[in-house]
């Protein structure tokens, strides 16, 4: 696929703080789920961005619309009313079923005020010290708040001491939620992704959420589900816990939201909309008219192109291309996710498949040291999805054919 006689020399960045693991590749343009890097090779991109470019590359009718924002206004300030939020918020709400947005930039800051809003719902009710049961494989952010709330004990090392206050249980495992509430008298809430992204690509079951809902109702805690990854069309729904037929009270949203533009939005139901009163958050940037208008063009290209079950259709051909050309594979674990948020465990560390995956001319990701994640844009083809397995498939039997390290 275009595979250069030699590969080009590293790109160098002397001024960059070193934080990212990168590869070798320094990417141009894109088209559709294609890029090229400075060098002229082709990638089918199964990344997405990290579950961010929900429309791919350059999108026909996305670009105009965002050359024309930026031709009128980019940021003003929220001391100001922005149109392009009510419009936006309006059809969150419409989507989801619930009733207010706070818009900030990422999926941190939208976990961070999901915190704040549980920290003050239990201050409201007189609960001083309140608490927030988080899960074992959980990833939030890094901000120190929402590492606090992460269970990876590699992102935790070197920023201690933790925000206190955060009460860690199974995934999953009901009864343990239950015994942790029964417990700890100061819980207000319940903080959990629907599917774990950075965990591993692990979903909560129908069952445990629907059990969770029962929970906060009986208890008058906050159900508060990260949807930042799994979010947005991703699974076939709007939002993952559309498939379980229940809603939370507190709903943290980003990455494909405007399909590359940075937006994170925090959308409540009643019991939790009016927690956060003048004075106690906001942001700089958030909401800003080209944010806005990313998100607006975003969804409604969306519903025009019935992208949910196109992500449903083709990611259920890619699961099953994979298990086909996978099964019986020595090393495989497990297959799982759902929709075009996928990952593929294996019995040790596969880092070395991200660079193997890159040579070969396909963008991926490695998450939880073995899962190998793949979350393209929502506009992935069947036939695309096809080559994913062709490219992908043969890399890790090869690669699971080699002793282990």
């Amino acid at each position: 696929m275009n595979a250069p006689a030699t590969a080009p020399a590293a790109p160098t960045e002397a001024h960059v703080m070193q934080t990212y693991g990168r590869l070798p590749i320094a990417l141009s343009h894109g088209q559709g789920c294609w890029v090229w890097d400075v060098n002229g090779r082709r990638y089918l991109d199964a990344l997405g961005g990290i579950a961010v470019n929900t429309l791919g590359h350059a999108h026909p009718r996305l670009v105009p619309a965002l050359q024309e924002q930026v031709a009128k206004l980019i940021h003003t300030s929220n001391y100001y009313h922005v149109p392009l939020q009510e419009q936006l918020a309006a059809k969150l709400c419409e989507l989801s079923g619930l009733s207010k947005v706070f818009f900030c930039n990422s999926g941190l800051e939208a976990n961070e005020a999901a915190l704040k809003i549980a920290r003050k719902f239990g201050q409201d009710r007189g609960n001083t010290t309140p608490e927030v049961i988080v899960f074992e494989g959980a990833f939030h952010g890094r901000s120190i708040a929402t590492l606090s709330a992460t269970a990876n004990p590699k992102v935790h090392a070197g920023f201690g001491p933790l925000v206190q206050g955060f009460v860690r249980v199974p995934l999953n495992d009901l009864a343990a939620v239950e015994a942790a509430i029964k417990s700890h008298p100061n819980v207000t809430a319940i903080f959990l992704e629907t599917i774990q992204g950075e965990g591993g690509v692990n979903p909560a079951r129908i069952e445990f959420l629907q059990g969770l809902r029962r929970l906060c109702d009986a208890h008058d805690l906050l159900l508060m589900l990260d949807e930042v990854q799994c979010g947005i069309g991703r699974t076939g729904k709007w939002f993952a816990h559309q498939w379980a037929d229940m809603q939370p009270d507190v709903m943290p949203l980003a990455k494909g939201l405007g399909s590359g533009v940075p937006i994170g939005a925090v959308v409540c139901g009643p019991r939790a909309a009016s927690v956060l009163q003048p004075g106690n958050h906001g942001t700089t940037f958030g909401g800003n008219p080209l944010a806005m208008r990313a998100g607006v063009e975003t969804l409604k290209i969306m519903e025009e192109d019935g992208l949910l079950a196109h992500a449903a259709r083709v990611g259920a051909a890619l699961k099953a291309g994979l298990e086909r050309e996978l099964a019986g594979v020595p090393g495989v674990v497990e297959i799982r996710g759902q929709g075009l948020m996928l990952g593929i465990e294996l019995d040790r560390p596969a880092g070395a498949v991200l660079g193997q995956a890159a040579e070969a001319g396909l963008l991926i990701s490695v998450t939880a040291d073995r899962v190998i994640r793949l979350v393209p844009a929502l506009i992935l083809s069947e036939d695309e999805a096809a080559q994913v397995v062709a490219i992908l498939a043969p890399l890790v039997k090869a690669f699971l054919a080699q002793p282990k390290a």
